[in-house]
């Protein structure tokens, strides 16, 4: 807002000075008064009431403009929404930190996803597996919207489960299922719009019958809660998730 309205006067002639984290009163006359010296402007987003009046009162002491520039608009979202603001300090700051979170786990899920690097799963949140066709992708990118970095790994009965994740602890994995029929159902269109027609072992029952088996012993070996996905949407599959994972947040462990 400083840049543009200085930008109406040759804003190059303009030095502009951002001095953030004001929180205590004796800081004020502190900034006043060098604002004074330069025969500058405040313009101020502070929305502590009592910093606020007394930085308006020093301003008028030391004959320095002093511009509100949040307080306007906080005043039109009461009026029009009819609630009080909140009037806490740094919230942007937390949204921000929020925002930086989310992406962190949308990155995560994406480098670590299907296990191409095993290493990630040392550093996982929460990981998840299962057999391939168990949504097991989507549902983690579902979860690092909820800030929470999530790896995932297809079981496969010729691939040996890797290292890492053996070494994590047990409550950090979960582990999904779905009954044979469905995931026939699934691998079958997986190949028609892969553009295959003919037969395949991946989509065969026996085979699936074999992974889902395999899958099921390693689940037990590992201790790890199981979630059947069968005709479940993912996102009724991550709020069961995030049940799990907020009891345990909760619970310390």
């Amino acid at each position: 807002m400083a840049r543009a309205a200085a930008s109406q006067f040759d804003g190059s002639d303009f030095d502009i000075r951002r001095i953030p984290y004001v929180t205590e009163l004796e800081h004020l006359e502190e900034i006043v008064n060098a604002a004074a010296q330069e025969k500058g402007i405040i313009a101020f987003t502070l929305v502590l009431p009592e910093l606020k009046r007394r930085l308006l009162e020093l301003a008028g002491e030391y004959k320095v403009p002093a511009v509100d520039l949040l307080g306007p608009m906080l005043e039109a979202i009461a009026t029009v929404t009819g609630k009080s603001p909140r009037l806490e300090p740094g919230l942007i700051r937390r949204l921000d930190e929020d925002y930086f979170r989310k992406m962190e786990a949308i990155e995560f899920a994406v480098k670590y996803d299907n296990g191409k690097d095993p290493r990630g799963l040392l550093y996982a949140d929460l990981i998840l597996i299962g057999v391939s066709r168990t949504s097991k992708t989507p549902v983690c990118m579902y979860l690092a919207h909820k800030r929470i970095r999530a790896a995932n790994l297809a079981l496969v009965p010729e691939v040996p489960l890797p290292e890492e994740l053996l070494a994590v602890p047990r409550e950090r994995i979960i582990g999904l299922t779905i009954s044979a029929d469905k995931l026939y159902q699934i691998r079958q269109e997986r190949l028609k719009t892969m553009g295959f027609s003919g037969p395949a072992d991946y989509a065969t029952l026996t085979r699936i019958k074999q992974e889902l088996a395999y899958a099921e012993e390693v689940m037990h070996r590992l201790g790890c809660p199981v979630i059947d996905v069968t005709n479940k949407a993912v996102e009724d599959t991550a709020i069961k998730i995030l049940q799990i994972y907020n009891r345990r947040e909760k619970d310390g462990r």
